[in-house]
């Protein structure tokens, strides 16, 4: 074990990063998961994700604002897509996100098919650099998201349509760059997927706790067992979404204890 990488210069800037991704991602995973469009997130990453590999390939500094705006573009264009395919084919949605997930994510590796650092590009986009985030991509994140929420919380239960893919696109956008295509997903539906059966308040509270303590305990094994932060804040998250159905709390709000229960008094 490595107790000499506790360093907080680098694990606060992490975890702030962490953070800023579960303020949005909370209460939007709550809403994919009650569409039931569950790989949509993936889709729209890997989109983002794609908008990044062409923007380096056509030149542009993979640091520069102009990287911004084409994850941003392509993660757009790809909601408005999923947008207007959710109208016409409703009943085929999943399959169609699944599609363009797998389109997107191949159409990255033809691009960087000749890049000799091809394989470390999509890997960083994969599993993510969160240990190594700048106060700039914080700051730019930070705003973004705090728009972002204000937008979620203004519409309430009318982000619908285009509206909601379009906000559900643009805090992928800011995310996919901080932590990864990997991390976003897991970042979405662990939380709110522990959390099934909760409702309002109880549930955010509940959802954020879990990712909160996920990313703090991930990027603190990480450092100690000098393992790839990203890879290893997925699984203490799925492992707190676990442990969080041993609460009486959660236990008692999942709905196949409500449905026992539920069978028991009518057979009573």
């Amino acid at each position: 074990m490595n107790w000499d990488g506790l360093d907080l210069s680098i694990l606060l800037p992490a975890c702030l990063a962490g953070l800023i991704v579960l303020a949005t991602h909370v209460p939007l995973g709550t809403r994919v998961l009650a569409r039931g469009i569950i790989f949509i997130d993936l889709a729209i990453a890997q989109i983002a994700a794609l908008g990044v590999i062409l923007a380096q390939f056509l030149g542009m500094d993979e640091h520069g604002f102009g990287v911004q705006i084409a994850a941003g573009v392509a993660a757009l264009l790809g909601a408005a897509l999923l947008s207007a395919t959710d109208k016409r084919w409703p009943d085929f949605q999943e399959p169609l996100i699944g599609t363009l997930f797998v389109l997107a994510a191949t159409g990255g590796i033809l691009l960087l098919a000749n890049n000799p650092h091809g394989g470390e590009h999509l890997k960083d986009l994969l599993v993510g650099q969160i240990l190594w985030v700048s106060p700039g991509q914080l700051w730019t994140a930070a705003i973004a998201s705090a728009v972002l929420l204000a937008v979620i919380a203004w519409r309430s239960g009318k982000l619908a349509g285009f509206s909601f893919y379009a906000v559900f696109a643009l805090a992928i956008t800011i995310s996919v760059q901080l932590i990864g295509v990997y991390l976003v997903f897991a970042s979405l539906i662990v939380p709110a997927l522990a959390t099934v059966g909760m409702h309002g308040r109880q549930r955010l509270v509940a959802a954020y706790t879990i990712g909160i303590v996920g990313y703090v305990s991930g990027l603190v094994l990480s450092a100690i067992l000098d393992l790839p932060s990203g890879a290893m804040i997925v699984w203490t998250l799925a492992i707190c979404g676990v442990l969080a159905q041993l609460l009486p709390t959660v236990r008692r709000s999942h709905p196949a204890r409500s449905a026992n229960v539920g069978i028991a008094r009518n057979d009573a």
